[in-house]
């Protein structure tokens, strides 16, 4: 039967639900908004908390009869091409757990590119899964890493036939995609999964002119963060599944280990919502965006002092598969100011807020709820920004190591190193000893330092002059980095 993308489950079942004057005497407790603090429902208005009903017994009946979240996952999953579509409430950081869990289990390895988020790192620690690390194409010169080769995939294959599984992160927050196709190739001739980390890849599958998308490419689980390229809230986020080697049944018994069971139906309302609009309308507002993001590289492209990474850059020989134009990356090597200082001055001079900033580049995402006035505005505060570099301090250097310095052993299992006996040791007398604990510049959020890893001193100089020029740091134990948590010298 043919899916009908005009219905929206979740917001047909929430319109129903206030149409009918139910009367609630159930969580949430502020009861539509009637016990709500004044300020709070001034600042937020009423609509917000009309949206916030249980999803069972609220949004559905008591049995779920009315199957309301099970219709809106399968429309996703028909917009997709997936054969089973899972929400969660939680972000991409549970999903791609999710999708770990489903793939090995503890001591088990699973061949994971470097570049993954911290969310991949967070699931290693909780499931004591051994990663297998891949490693990136490196930029050397534009200190960037792209996704891993399928050669890197087959090279780490060949050295531990017993992985379950692999994981490729694609698109990165930069833009860069792998070459999917050939990396599920790899996977599926020894018949294990192909996860995809495509948090930044949920416009991927609506329009002809951007990268292939994971389902589309073969892969068998993919994960994806609605909010992030897409018109969900803050937090939605789906995994989409095909093919046979992981059963549908388990994938959701590992993602309720982890899910709330108290989800949000505003959550939900957005991605049903969503993926209604991106069906009936999506060619057409992701046209509008690829040409708007067009004009902004371009316009951008005139400032002196500004350079907008773009495919030549990225996709040249050895380098990414493929490019997303819509997240625009600065580099702002030319006006002698770093990502920091330029986002910091962007933020308190112009109100525009930058995304993903680095000690050489900020990013700006183009996407379809942006227009010419958007994009007028953010172009007038990046001239005003070359303007104003001048005047303002020379960037602090960075010590950003080479390729080959930023890896370090992994000698431990990553839950091992965090759960075991630790001690915190100044950053000085650090190097050699093995971490227990992430350090993650961020954005975008991949550490430079993983739990199990033995430290070695161009890290450890690179977080250090990195912290002094403005990176952010959210998780080691010493915001400061006057120590680090390491293994106890008699746990290790």
């Amino acid at each position: 039967m043919t899916a009908d993308h005009t219905r929206a489950p979740v917001l047909e079942a929430l319109v129903d639900y206030r149409r009918e004057g139910r009367l609630s005497f159930t969580p949430p407790g502020h009861k539509q908004a009637r016990g709500a603090d004044p300020v709070v429902r001034e600042v937020l208005g009423d609509a917000v908390f009309h949206g916030d009903v249980l999803a069972i017994g609220g949004l559905d009946d008591r049995l779920t009869r009315g199957r309301v979240l099970q219709r809106a996952q399968d429309l996703m999953a028909d917009a997709v091409h997936a054969d089973h579509t899972f929400f969660t409430t939680c972000g991409s950081s549970l999903s791609v757990k999710a999708a770990m869990l489903a793939v090995a289990g503890p001591h088990e390895k699973l061949l994971i590119g470097r570049d993954a988020h911290k969310a991949v790192v967070s699931g290693l620690i909780l499931s004591g899964i051994e990663p297998v690390w891949v490693e990136p194409r490196w930029d050397a010169e534009r200190h960037l890493a792209h996704p891993p080769s399928a050669e890197e995939f087959e090279k780490a294959f060949a050295a531990h036939p017993d992985a379950k599984g692999a994981l490729v992160t694609s698109p990165t927050p930069y833009g860069a995609g792998a070459d999917l196709g050939a990396v599920a190739e790899v996977c599926h001739r020894r018949g294990v999964p192909l996860i995809v980390d495509e948090a930044w890849g949920a416009h991927l599958p609506f329009h002809p002119d951007l990268p292939s998308w994971a389902m589309d490419a073969g892969a068998d689980i993919c994960v994806t963060s609605i909010h992030k390229m897409g018109s969900g809230l803050e937090q939605g986020s789906v995994f989409h599944l095909r093919g046979d080697l992981v059963t549908p049944e388990v994938l959701g018994m590992r993602a309720d280990l982890l899910n709330t069971t108290s989800p949000s139906t505003l959550i939900f309302a957005g991605l049903d919502g969503w993926r209604r609009q991106m069906v009936l309308h999506g060619e057409e507002l992701m046209g509008e965006a690829l040409k708007l993001a067009a004009e902004v590289r371009s316009a951008v492209e005139e400032i002196d002092g500004m350079h907008v990474n773009d495919r030549d850059d990225f996709c040249a020989p050895g380098m990414a598969h493929d490019f997303d134009p819509l997240p625009v990356v600065i580099d702002l090597g030319g006006l002698g100011v770093s990502g920091y200082q330029a986002a910091d001055w962007l933020r308190e001079h112009r109100g525009v807020v930058a995304h993903l900033t680095d000690h050489r580049r900020i990013g700006a995402q183009i996407t379809h709820g942006d227009d010419r006035q958007t994009a007028g505005e953010l172009l007038a505060a990046l001239k005003d920004l070359a303007s104003a570099a001048p005047d303002l301090a020379p960037a602090p250097r960075v010590e950003v190591p080479s390729p080959s310095e930023l890896r370090m052993p992994q000698v431990m299992l990553p839950r091992d190193a965090f759960f075991g006996p630790t001690e915190d040791v100044p950053l000085d007398r650090a190097a050699g000893r093995v971490a227990a604990e992430m350090i993650t510049p961020y954005p975008p959020g991949i550490p430079a330092v993983l739990p199990g890893e033995r430290l070695a001193e161009p890290v450890l100089r690179y977080l250090r002059s990195g912290l002094e020029a403005g990176m952010f740091l959210p998780d080691p134990s010493d915001p400061a980095l006057r120590t680090v948590r390491v293994v106890a010298e008699n746990g290790g």
